[in-house]
């Protein structure tokens, strides 16, 4: 899969920019993980946040973007562990995963997610959900969530790459 860092073009289509920003976002997530030791990708900086990882947040990002276009958008089954009830930080948890497994697994969802997106009208609305009303989303909203959400979780992987050895920069 080609995630880019770059930006879309300014006179792009919706859609193109739309993709092109989430993959800008899903990019420098994945550039801070380069050049990682297996131990600073699993070890925790933040004491108030144990999870919070590099190696847990690709996890946590991988799940959230299947249950944003598998499960919210086409309906899928809600069977990974970001729906475990007992501990709302499963989607963190690794299960022994190295980083490298870890960032195939993020890039393999992310091409999942964009035939998604590829493949359905930016109007077109998730499938009904009894548990979870944000399924009657748009799939335009849907996109914009995880342009968000990856956004601010590429914040946390900057600061979280400074604590571990001092690397910094944006793209």
């Amino acid at each position: 899969m080609d995630i880019s860092r770059t930006r879309p073009p300014f006179t792009a289509d919706e859609r193109t920019q739309l993709v092109a920003w989430l993959n800008m976002q899903r990019g420098i997530v994945l550039w801070k993980c380069e050049g990682l030791s297996e131990e600073d990708a699993h070890r925790a900086v933040l004491p108030s946040s144990p999870r919070m990882t590099m190696a847990g947040l690709l996890a946590h990002l991988r799940w959230t973007e299947n249950t944003w276009f598998e499960v919210m958008f086409l309906g899928r089954p809600a069977d990974g562990p970001q729906f475990d009830r007992e501990d709302e930080d499963a989607d963190m948890l690794t299960g022994g995963l190295t980083l490298p497994q870890l960032m195939e697994e993020y890039e393999r969802q992310c091409a999942v997610s964009d035939r998604i997106i590829a493949e359905h009208p930016l109007d077109r609305t998730g499938t009904p959900h009894p548990d979870f009303r944000v399924a009657d989303a748009s799939l335009r909203w849907m996109v914009l969530h995880m342009i968000e959400e990856t956004a601010r979780h590429a914040g946390h992987a900057d600061a979280i790459r400074e604590l571990l050895d001092g690397r910094v920069g944006y793209f």
